[in-house]
């Protein structure tokens, strides 16, 4: 039971890195080809337009950010609520 807590961390904190290395690697062009949707491509597409329209690539950089917060968020509430060291307190 001790090891579950950090593994739960370990994971969410994993997929973070997963989501946004996906995404920068689509903005560079070498991630998820054209026909597929991507966050990445989504926001190399918006930055031809930065200062015309600043909402195309505000908008996936945004989705990104609360993405990886939401996942990482999650993870610690699930580590509060099942690391046994913590049950005493509070």
């Amino acid at each position: 039971p001790n090891i579950l807590a950090p593994l739960i961390v370990s994971a969410t904190l994993m997929v973070g890195w997963a989501i946004l290395l996906e995404s920068s690697l689509s903005f560079l062009g070498v991630g998820v080809q054209p026909p597929a949707s991507s966050w990445g491509a989504m926001l190399q597409g918006g930055y031809i337009y930065i200062e015309i329209n600043l909402i195309e690539s505000f908008a996936p950089g945004l989705a990104i950010f609360f993405t990886i917060l939401a996942i990482n968020l999650l993870g610690d509430a699930l580590r509060e609520a099942w690391d046994p060291r913590l049950r005493g307190t509070g």
